[in-house]
Formats: C-alpha cells, sequence, structure tokens
C-alpha cells in the first residue's frame, strides 16, 4: 500500500529539486550574458559544459567506453529538462519562436511519466474527450506537474474542439 502523504512529499521534494536546478543553469548561463548561437551551437561542441542528462550526469560524461564500463545507463540517455530550454533559448534567438515553444513544452513534459503522456495523446484525439476531461487534463499538468504551458495547450484544444464539435459525444 502507498502512502499517499509520502508520495506527495517526494514528488514535492523532487519538483522542489528540479526548479533549484532550473536556477543554477540559468545562473551559469547569465554568467556568460546569454548564449550566442553562432558562438555557442551546437552546444554538444561548443558547451557540453551546459549539457546534462536527466539523470544530472554530464554530458562529456557520457561515453562509448563509460558505456563499456557499465558507468552509462538508459536513463542517461534521456534529455534533461534544463538542455531543453537551453536549446530553446537558442532556437529563440536565431528566430524560430515556434521551435523554441515546442522545446518548452518538451521541457515540461520531462516531469510528466511517459504512460500518462501517451494517455494524454490519446485523450486529445478528435471525440476522445469531453470538454471537461480535457480541462482536468490541463488542470493535472498544471498543478501537479508544473507544466503551465502544456497545460494552456489542451486548454486551448478544449475551446477549439468545442467550437468545431469534436468533441466526446459531439460526433
Amino acid at each position: 500500500m502507498i502512502d499517499e502523504k509520502a508520495l506527495e512529499e517526494i514528488v514535492r521534494q523532487v519538483l522542489e529539486e528540479l526548479g533549484s536546478h532550473k536556477k543554477q543553469v540559468k545562473a551559469e548561463i547569465k554568467k556568460d550574458e546569454g548564449l550566442d548561437p553562432k558562438l555557442d551551437f551546437p552546444l554538444s561542441k561548443k558547451r557540453p559544459e551546459l549539457l546534462k542528462s536527466a539523470t544530472g550526469k554530464k554530458f562529456t560524461e557520457i561515453t562509448f567506453e563509460e558505456a563499456l564500463r557499465g558507468n552509462v545507463r538508459a536513463e542517461d540517455f534521456r534529455i534533461s529538462p534544463d538542455t531543453l530550454l537551453i536549446q530553446a533559448e537558442i532556437a529563440e534567438r536565431v528566430g524560430r519562436k515556434q521551435f523554441a515553444n515546442n522545446l518548452r513544452r518538451a521541457a515540461e513534459l520531462t516531469r510528466v511519466p511517459d504512460e500518462r503522456i501517451l494517455e494524454i495523446y490519446n485523450a486529445l484525439r478528435p471525440y476522445r474527450s469531453t470538454k471537461e476531461e480535457l480541462l482536468a487534463i490541463a488542470d493535472e499538468l498544471q498543478q501537479k506537474y508544473d507544466a503551465p504551458i502544456c497545460a494552456a495547450f489542451v486548454r486551448e484544444a478544449a475551446e477549439v474542439y468545442e467550437r468545431r464539435r469534436r468533441l466526446k459525444g459531439m460526433e
């Protein structure tokens, strides 16, 4: 049996750590007065010190040799939200605003379990959900996963589906 209060506390601590790490990365970037796409991109070659995996492993520590030694796990290949946000900054600075927004949504979704993302994806297909169900998903993204951009996206989908009569029960 899962102790819900203990689980909630663990989730809160993880989210706080993610937030403090995000501030640390932003501070590192500010120290350098922001990223310059011409000087800093591609990040893997020009700014590898900024890149970390979702597990916190440095980009430079993820090598074939380390994998052969058993020091790199499959989870180490997952991208971190900070890396996605850095990539978003680069994309925005070269005028690719939509791509930057996609990267910011992806950064938020790193906090959502894969299984839940698939459920949400299916719920967003036309005629699969009521407006109330979509709004509940938006609230979940906002409150449980601190994903306000994704939450706004789902709320917008709920409104558009309603106008276009694509909600469950409107077929």
